[in-house]
């Protein structure tokens, strides 16, 4: 009798979780890594047939973090094109220059040095206007948190951006505990920071529960302030600008400078300018950006482009809000994808605000999968062990797994999501949107063995077997 129950328990699990009847394989185990109160939402499909494999939650809101990057590709690329271009042009209106931004968030600083050269002048004797009419409203969107406004990641979507908005620099720790920090900023960088924080031991940092603290303003500056724990090496700081006028104005000077220009007017912005153009900065087809944005999982780049959405799209300035509006109405319109439920604020998924299900994330990766031909777009995941954000994710960057998974990733605070394609152990692929929130597994004491986070253990068990079972 007990080796029939073994033969039939199979197939009764595969009926209680929505799966095939394949011995050896089952989710659940993979879930029951996952730590108590968490809220996991879970959709594995096989694009060949449409069945679908095991379903969890996959009608409830969750927090998509960048996984949103891949519907705000979606709705550029069958809008805009794989040729869409951002241009910055110099134009000239009697003894004024007048740059006109189009909200590039690919712009360096180079480039704008060198478009600035085609000044032919060795001096200018009126002023420099900056036009930045495309986009306006917020540069922040709702639900961005403010303590994170300050580093690279959350850099302002702005009309007039440069250098992406951002500022690297380091943060070195004193060789004696309870003496200030040193920081560092490239001298070229027209920000200035500094700080106040105290070096510690790491036994102090945790007996002070002390945590080094960043304040920007609109000016530009930045305070470091609290602990470091001693370290052998800097800390790699990066600062988002926080005043992009005053950024990019500062940057001009010292590049008409540099090229020999002089110049004693004022730089302004004035987004009514107008005058004839006499050079233009061409950036990268929207193919390549598309490409950068998915792989790295580029904020600026999906916002810019969703505020450009709004703009082409409306006629109308750019905005969060027409963005987002334009995204949901272009995917209806050309992929049949209704998101009118989804709840969207931004581009990039940042935002706390946003929320979709795995349901709806399935029905773009379905559109990616059957339209690749034309759209070419899977080829922007990251792949496991291998490109992007998935190069070094511990859970699937090792064999059999490595090379085999095609996704995106998505993470905020208690939020780790992946939605994408895996290439199982007989060549079949199969699509999966995995969106776990509420992850707050319990703090270890610092004697405690090293074992795997609890996520880094779902995701091995779960990709594993399905690797090994279809």
């Amino acid at each position: 009798m007990a080796p029939m129950m073994l033969r039939v328990f199979p197939f009764l699990l595969g009926l209680l979780l929505g799966l095939p009847a394949i011995a050896g394989f089952s989710p659940q185990f993979a879930l029951n890594q996952l730590p108590a109160a968490q809220d996991t939402a879970l959709l594995i499909i096989d694009p060949a047939t449409g069945t679908t494999l095991f379903s969890q939650r996959e009608n409830q809101f969750q927090a998509p973090a960048s996984t949103q990057k891949l519907i705000t590709a979606l709705a550029a690329r069958l809008y805009l094109g794989k040729d869409f271009r951002f241009y910055t042009d110099l134009e000239q209106d009697g003894k004024n220059y007048i740059i006109h931004f189009s909200g590039d968030p690919s712009l360096s600083r180079q480039q704008l040095a060198n478009l600035l050269r085609k000044i032919s002048k060795n001096k200018i004797s009126g002023n420099i206007i900056l036009n930045g009419s495309v986009f306006s409203g917020y540069e922040h969107a709702p639900g961005w948190p403010w303590d994170i406004l300050g580093v690279c990641y959350s850099a302002p979507s702005s009309s007039i951006s440069l250098e992406h908005n951002c500022v690297q620099g380091a943060l070195y720790s004193s060789k004696s505990a309870g003496k200030v920090t040193r920081v560092h900023v490239p001298a070229h960088q027209p920000i200035k920071v500094a700080t106040s924080a105290i070096t510690v031991t790491k036994e102090q940092q945790k007996q002070r529960h002390c945590d080094l603290e960043l304040y920007a303003d609109a000016s530009n500056h930045y305070q470091l302030s609290g602990c470091l724990a001693q370290m052998d090496r800097p800390l790699p700081l990066n600062f988002a600008v926080q005043n992009t006028v005053d950024y990019t104005a500062a940057v001009i000077r010292s590049e008409l400078k540099r090229a020999g220009i002089r110049f004693n007017g004022e730089i302004m912005r004035n987004d009514n300018a107008r005058g004839k153009r006499i050079a233009r900065h061409s950036s990268a087809p929207l193919s390549e950006l598309l490409d950068t944005m998915v792989k790295d999982s580029d904020n600026l780049i999906a916002d810019n482009l969703a505020k450009t959405l709004g703009h082409r799209y409306f006629n109308q300035k750019g905005t969060f809000t027409n963005g987002v509006a334009a995204i949901k109405t272009i995917l209806l319109e050309q992929a049949s994808i209704d998101l009118s439920a989804a709840v969207m604020v931004d581009g990039s998924g940042l935002s706390r605000n946003n929320r979709l299900t795995a349901a709806q994330m399935m029905e773009v990766l379905t559109y990616y999968y059957r339209n690749d031909k034309q759209l070419k777009l899977l080829s922007t995941l990251p792949i496991s062990g291998q490109t992007g954000t998935l190069r070094y994710r511990q859970s699937i960057r090792h064999q059999p797994l490595s090379g085999q998974i095609a996704a995106k990733s998505g993470s905020l605070f208690g939020t780790h999501n992946l939605a994408g394609f895996i290439t199982t152990k007989s060549g079949k692929q199969l699509m999966f949107v995995q969106l776990v929130s509420n992850y707050h597994p319990p703090e270890k004491d610092d004697d405690a063995p090293k074992v795997a986070p609890p996520i880094e253990q779902f995701e091995r068990e779960l990709y594993r077997a399905l690797y090994e079972n279809y």
